[in-house]
């Protein structure tokens, strides 16, 4: 038999860390990636842009995700498209908490 397969929380896989981000990568291949974030408040990745697709799915809390110049804020629940080649950033309006999935075929 191969290794047990369980359900897991993903709020509980990863944790917050005062003043920090906190990535645990779930899944690792050639055609894309899962990884989930902790960002405490006020914590935040500078403007960038991606070659591949990305949708991040926000687990817990707030944050406010510009792309191309277009702030958006986004809550518990709710998903956003981060378009391939688009500029994007994030910022942590209070502790929140993400699953970024990025699909590179």
């Amino acid at each position: 038999m191969g290794e047990e397969v369980k359900s897991e929380n993903l709020n509980n896989l990863v944790n917050y860390q005062d003043a920090s981000v906190v990535s645990r990568t779930l899944i690792k291949k050639e055609t894309g990636t899962v990884t989930l974030f902790a960002f405490s408040k006020s914590q935040a990745l500078s403007e960038h842009t991606a070659p591949f697709d990305a949708m991040v799915h926000v687990l817990e809390g707030k944050s406010e995700i510009t792309i191309s110049g277009k702030p958006q804020t986004v809550e518990a629940g709710e998903i956003i498209i981060l378009p391939a080649n688009k500029p994007h950033a994030l910022r942590a309006i209070e502790n929140f908490k993400m699953l970024l999935i990025m699909i590179r075929s």
